[in-house]
């Protein structure tokens, strides 16, 4: 059974905004194309959580016009302190629908690296992006939400990183919501191309004006042989914004995938991230931080699957609940026919801080080869008395030693963030939604 979608865009507005943007003819014909399957196609059934009341789908407007940022210093305050000003020479930032800011030097330029926006990206490198595009990690007919994002992408960046080039400093991309209006179908897109590394880190800012929205994020990181990709996002969307949220990778033979992700939105949240371990000696491995609260409800699903032999993959996930918050935290090591030595381990651990809140770890290993090691664990309950008792044995207060106890049970994925202000930002959202 599927549920028709409605949208408040038809047929012929997708077709006038491809024409708009200049868009090759690849990209107005995958998006047509998208734009019928979404109708027959189902929604996705994340475990234990009903979202066919959810909204995907209803919107004041597809793309709203903002204002670019002439300069560094022309940004608010909030989107400055992402950013070391004085030293970050390749960053993005993308105000609404809009490209608002591209800075790339001259260096990594001369090198042949391109970052940009996607739509950018489309008309200038149409090959590049077309080989890649929806075609390996994520498929647009995988079900309703793909397809939708498929159609009516707005928005999002492109970065791709040729053979031999090891970038040192982060890539930064800043995606800022701050327009009731506005929807973001946002796609990211990083390749990086046999022995090349990068580490790539993305921050989504809301302002308080922002009440609802329907946000449509997908993120595609293909590692071809021997690469290396870090990717690091804070989300931190607002209440009444449903998020629809796909971070998928592939690792070639000899290539590393790393998350950090930190999942703090305040509306209603799926999440699927999952890295495809598909070449020899292959190696995954995710770190996610997720605060919930008030009312809302949230889906996390982490899939690393291997198929490379003497491949590794790690997962650790924790959680903190509080108000009348859920989340359903699931985790899947899958090692397929043939990945012998393959080694698939998984963390998962929530804290509720409140009687209403709820948490609930789901770890599953699913093995169809004999030569390889797994493991899991999880864990859901309250804060460890013995762990405020020793805090506050030495004349910490009841309170702030709740609030240590939380920041240490966070701290991996945050120390993971590789760019002071982003890593900052991570620790401010959760000072405050923790409080």
């Amino acid at each position: 059974m599927t549920t028709k979608t409605n949208l408040p865009v038809d047929q012929q507005a997708v077709e006038a905004f491809s024409q708009k943007n200049g868009e090759p003819g690849w990209l107005s014909s995958l998006r047509l194309d998208a734009l019928a399957k979404a109708d027959d196609l189902p929604l996705p059934k994340p475990d234990k959580t009903k979202i066919t009341k959810w909204n995907f789908t209803q919107f004041a407007k597809h793309t709203v016009d903002s204002d670019i940022y002439s300069s560094l210093e022309d940004m608010p305050e909030s989107i400055k302190s992402l950013i070391d000003v004085e030293t970050q020479q390749n960053l993005y930032v993308q105000r609404n629908n809009t490209p608002a800011f591209l800075t790339l030097s001259e260096e990594l330029k001369e090198q042949g690296v391109i970052f940009m926006d996607l739509l950018t990206a489309a008309k200038e490198y149409p090959e590049l992006v077309e080989k890649y595009f929806m075609t390996e990690a994520v498929k647009v007919d995988e079900h309703k939400l793909t397809a939708l994002h498929a159609a009516l992408v707005n928005g999002g960046a492109f970065l791709y990183v040729p053979k031999n080039v090891e970038i040192a400093e982060p890539i930064q991309a800043v995606y800022v919501h701050d327009d009731t209006d506005a929807t973001l179908f946002n796609h990211v897109l990083v390749v990086a191309d046999d022995n090349s590394s990068v580490t790539y880190v993305e921050s989504y800012l809301a302002t308080d004006a922002v009440q609802e929205s329907v946000v449509n994020i997908v993120s595609e990181v293909i590692a071809k042989q021997n690469a290396r990709v870090v990717y690091g996002a804070v989300d931190n969307l607002s209440a009444g914004t449903t998020t629809y949220v796909n971070r998928r990778g592939t690792a070639g033979r000899d290539s590393r995938i790393e998350w950090a992700l930190g999942m703090m939105n305040d509306g209603n949240t799926i999440s699927e991230n999952i890295t495809k371990l598909i070449g020899d000696n292959s190696y995954g491995d995710t770190k996610m931080v997720v605060v919930g609260r008030g009312n809302q409800k949230q889906n996390f699903t982490t899939n690393i699957t291997h198929w490379g032999k003497n491949s590794e993959g790690y997962i650790l996930k924790h959680g903190v609940m509080k108000d009348a918050a859920s989340s359903i935290f699931n985790g899947i090591g899958k090692i397929e026919y043939g990945a012998t030595k393959a080694n698939a381990e998984q963390e998962s651990r929530v804290l509720m801080l409140s009687e209403k809140a709820r948490g609930d770890a789901n770890p599953i290993l699913l093995i169809d080869e004999d030569d390889v090691t797994a493991g899991h664990a999880a864990s859901v309950g309250r804060v460890d008395p013995m762990q405020l008792y020793y805090l506050m044995s030495r004349g910490i207060s009841q309170h702030e030693a709740e609030r240590l106890v939380i920041h240490g049970f966070l701290a991996p994925v945050v120390t993971k963030l590789p760019i002071e202000g982003v890593k900052r930002l991570l620790s401010e959202v959760i000072e405050r939604k923790v409080q």
